[in-house]
């Protein structure tokens, strides 16, 4: 079936080139068909002669096909977008959707499950085996198992439909984003831009046919790695509000208007809720996550709302006395497209430092290869890359590059992640930079997912991929990234490792398969290796000399860290509260203000401005542009931050780069994926529950 459907290849080393769109539609409607005939010969199985093996274990191979293949599907929508591929990937995204919101509601299915539970082997299942047959039960349960027939056929429509509208939400996005620049000729009108980010606006603008040696041009877009230096250093005000309106605009009116489509996810997203049984969608979603309800996750961030309140007014209101006295006005609220220019300018002067000087210290490869070389450290694994080659949609391998493996972008590498022993525990891909074919952001996923050796068969190797969209390469010269890039790398690199040290011998517990608010620990805690001296030698070395970080410049830097940490703070605190609360309240009407609510939402969590600017609702992909995604889920960023922080603390304590310690981090954490309820394995690293004071400590508001 490989060689005929090659989305369905087993292969682990996939051949990109061979996945073309016009594959999509085939091989999906044959996985679909091998799922559904896996599903009848497993639901037919004698009741007498079920075992874990050929219940439990058979249960997750049925699908196993068919999610890896839809994956490749999903992956090459994110990163390789094209007119074909959305049309191919639309076509089966509601057949897709509703085949796995049937497996729920499979009466036939649910019995033998339920029937299997009741077993003497069942009740005498401990360990992992156990953890698997109670979360299965309770993911039937949660999404509908045992509603009447009427019902379910109801949720399987409205399943379909949301995937359908999530969708559309997400294309927009990047549409509207793709379909904003502003060419800019008067240079002055970019004054105060880093030159490396001024380089490559001018670069862009000529491969898009505007400029000359000349008469040079440079090409503004909402790109984050033009948008945030634009938003912080541009002195023109008049170019950042332009930039700012077409920032706030992304999804708003017009064709790619997104109103509409969050009304009708929200409204969807209600009556499933309230089809299982419960309140409203945050309680659904929460239902087995750390946080258990909604009511108890707006607890959580309306208590770090009370204890920064009175830091967020303070730091708020001298950044307008900063700005006052700059240009000798009156103190009162700024301007939207003012307040990270004014932010940096203060910094400036209050510190001496401009994180622009960091950026040659932190040229793009020698940060991925000096966090590499950390994690080698920390948990005793060995990461090679290994030649790759990219070929042509529908193209063969050239003869040199045979042995190479295939990537879908010239600019993507691979690697290898091997243990202490030699052991291949698994491979990845990096794809680092913006394009106009990839979506925003920066995101890790998996491809495959492995198994440890067991019985007679030898370890599966994991498979993953990290992608950002960091600040590119110009003109051969080394990509050099900002420091809050560099934090984002190490972040989504915490996630890779999370998925490639899984040592669970159940594939839907390993790796990131954790509550969602407990996945954000092994990615934010690789962003402190961002902040240390011992660890910023590993990767912080000047592109040009080789040198460190010097020392003066380093305690700038630290001595920076908490600036504005309550407005950074409370602005994720916002989006933590507008997502709860959308998603706990009564849907809006059709013809609601959007926008109105969310202000109204928000009082007291946004810093005063004199423009209005429109919700970030219409832009939020991690809320609407899936599903699920992080709907309801927001807040898990800086719930996992106090988790973090705390975890954190031991390795401040015992030493950063302490290998005993990053062991005990891996055989505690990053091993167990959903093996064990996350309280246990954090209560296992850490001795104890969590604590909030070392979150406040690190951020200055204790």
């Amino acid at each position: 079936m490989a060689d005929s459907h090659p989305f369905l290849s087993p292969d682990f080393h996939i051949r990109w080139s061979t996945l073309t769109p016009d594959r999509v539609v085939p091989d999906i409607t044959a996985a679909l068909a091998e799922a559904e005939a896996k599903l009848d010969a497993l639901c037919g199985i004698d009741r007498g002669r079920m075992t874990f093996e050929n219940t439990l274990l058979a249960f997750e191979e049925c699908t196993a096909a068919l999610g890896e293949a839809w994956g490749k599907v999903g992956h090459l929508d994110a990163v390789c977008n094209s007119p074909e591929l959305r049309e191919a990937h639309n076509q089966m995204l509601p057949k897709v959707s509703e085949f796995f919101a049937r497996l729920t509601l499979n009466e036939s299915l649910w019995d033998l499950l339920k029937t299997y539970s009741d077993t003497p082997e069942a009740k005498g299942l401990a360990g992992v085996r156990r953890r698997f047959l109670d979360e299965t039960l309770a993911e039937f349960r949660q999404n509908g198992a045992d509603l009447p027939a009427d019902k379910k056929q109801r949720l399987e429509a409205l399943e379909a439909e949301l995937a359908q509208v999530t969708q559309k939400y997400g294309e927009n996005v990047l549409d509207s984003t793709n379909a904003w620049d502003l060419i800019i000729t008067d240079e002055s009108r970019i004054a105060g831009l880093p030159e490396t980010v001024k380089t490559a606006a001018q670069a862009d603008a000529k491969a898009k046919g505007h400029g000359t040696p000349e008469a040079p041009a440079w090409r503004l877009t909402l790109k984050a790695p033009c948008l945030i230096p634009v938003m912080e250093h541009v002195e023109n005000e008049d170019t950042r509000r332009q930039v700012w309106e077409a920032s706030s605009g992304i999804g708003r009116g017009g064709q790619w208007d997104n109103t509409p489509l969050i009304h009708s996810i929200l409204r969807l997203r209600q009556e499933k809720a309230q089809m299982l049984g419960k309140a409203d969608f945050a309680d659904l979603v929460l239902e087995r996550r750390m946080a258990r309800t909604g009511a108890q996750a707006l607890g959580f961030i309306e208590d770090m709302h009370r204890r920064i309140e009175g830091a967020f007014s303070r730091q708020t209101r001298e950044l307008q006395e900063f700005k006052g006295d700059a240009l000798s006005r009156p103190t009162g609220p700024l301007e939207p497209w003012e307040t990270a220019y004014w932010a940096e300018r203060r910094r400036k002067v209050l510190y001496d430092f401009d994180e622009e000087e960091l950026r040659p210290y932190f040229p793009i490869n020698g940060v991925i290869t000096g966090m590499f070389r950390i994690a080698e450290q920390l948990f005793g694994v060995k990461i090679k890359e290994q030649p790759s080659v990219y070929v042509e949609p529908g193209g063969t391998v050239p003869p040199e590059a045979d042995g190479a493996v295939e990537v879908w972008h010239p600019e993507v590498k691979f690697y290898e992640i091997q243990n202490d022993r030699g052991t291949h525990l698994g491979s990845f891909y990096a794809d680092w930079h913006p394009r106009d074919s990839k979506r925003g952001g920066a995101w890790m996923n998996y491809l495959k997912t492995g198994s440890p050796p067991g019985g007679d068969h030898d370890r599966h190797p994991h498979l993953g991929l990290i992608c950002g969209n960091m600040t590119p390469s110009v003109d051969g010269k080394p990509a050099l990234l900002s420091h809050s890039e560099v934090e984002t790398v190490f972040h989504e690199f915490g996630h890779l490792l999370h998925h490639l040290l899984g040592n669970v011998a159940i594939k839907s517990l390993n790796g990131v398969n954790v509550a969602w608010d407990f996945v954000e620990l092994p990615s934010q805690i690789m962003e402190n290796f961002c902040w240390e001296r011992e660890s910023l030698d590993f990767f912080a070395r000047h592109h040009e000399t080789n040198e460190p970080i010097p020392s003066r410049l380093l305690k700038k830097m630290l001595a920076a860290r908490n600036y504005l940490s309550a407005v950074t703070t409370m602005r994720q605190l916002a989006f933590g509260k507008m997502d709860l609360d959308l998603h706990r309240m009564p849907a809006p009407s059709d013809d609601a203000d959007l926008d109105a609510i969310t202000d109204d939402l928000l009082q007291g969590y946004q810093m005063p401005l004199n423009t209005k600017a429109p919700t970030m609702a219409r832009r939020f992909t991690h809320l609407f542009s899936s599903p699920v995604g992080y709907a309801a889920g927001y807040y898990s960023y800086k719930w996992a931050e106090v988790l973090d922080a705390d975890c954190f603390s031991r390795f401040r304590r015992e030493g950063v780069l302490n290998p005993e310690t990053g062991h005990a981090f891996r055989d505690c954490i990053l091993s167990k994926g959903n093996s064990e309820p996350p309280e246990k394995l954090f209560r296992d690293f850490m001795g104890r529950d969590p604590e909030l004071s070392p979150l406040l400590e690190r951020s200055g508001l204790a």
